[in-house]
């Protein structure tokens, strides 16, 4: 699996021989300007939540690519309404299959609404598996919650992408207790140092996943590793 960073909670996860799209919020986002959005072409698009620090370059990408659209019922129904028409609904506990890909949408402890205002359903995560992969948790934005523990029990997971920003989301002292929860020992830190609320000291938090015995990664902006 290859990932690659595009700034705040959008990454781009090869995985199963397909190119996969996590919450773009790029062309705002001053830190990634270097990023060229309209060279992007995954094969999938997940959306966690309709936020629009997740969703602001959705649709420009989906209908550029024609990516399969991968979000809860009510995300779908605004996609559909902006004209992109290879759109997959599902809702929280649900499962399918993308070819080799095992999708499993999973809950966030978090609000949502899109740009407009307009009710986004509830905030999700995905679980993604494949058989020649490691099993990956995209936890989008959420507080700590127990469940994850029942996540973690369910799937065995190898990598967990976490907010670690805190004030929106979970902070480092409690993506730590996620880790734990998840019964993971490898995360890849999202949703930190895009706004002032949630700057964060890097160095310090490589160290303090360390003393609980966990490797945190944190990639720079258009980093691939």
């Amino acid at each position: 699996m290859k990932t690659t960073y595009y700034g705040h909670a959008c990454f781009v996860l090869e995985y199963g021989g397909k190119s996969m799209l996590f919450d773009p919020f790029i062309r705002p986002n001053p830190l990634a300007a270097s990023i060229d959005v309209s060279s992007l072409s995954p094969d999938f698009l997940f959306l966690s939540h309709g936020h629009e620090d997740h969703v602001a370059d959705a649709v420009e990408i989906a209908l550029q690519s024609q990516a399969q659209c991968v979000s809860i019922y009510e995300i779908h129904a605004w996609l559909t309404s902006q004209g992109v028409s290879n759109s997959h609904p599902m809702n929280v506990g649900g499962m399918w299959s993308f070819g080799d890909v095992n999708v499993n949408m999973v809950p966030a402890l978090h609000s949502s609404s899109l740009p407009n205002g307009q009710y986004a359903g509830l905030a999700t995560g995905f679980v993604l598996s494949h058989p020649a992969e490691p099993a990956v948790y995209y936890a989008g934005d959420t507080a700590l919650f127990g469940d994850m523990a029942l996540i973690g029990q369910r799937q065995a997971i190898d990598i967990a992408l976490l907010p670690i920003g805190g004030n929106f989301t979970m902070d480092v002292r409690d993506a730590i207790e996620a880790a734990k929860l998840l019964q993971t020992t490898r995360v890849i830190g999202m949703h930190f140092d895009t706004f002032g609320y949630i700057r964060i000291d890097q160095h310090a938090a490589v160290a303090q996943f360390a003393q609980a015995g966990i490797n945190l990664e944190l990639f720079a902006i258009g980093e691939t590793r």
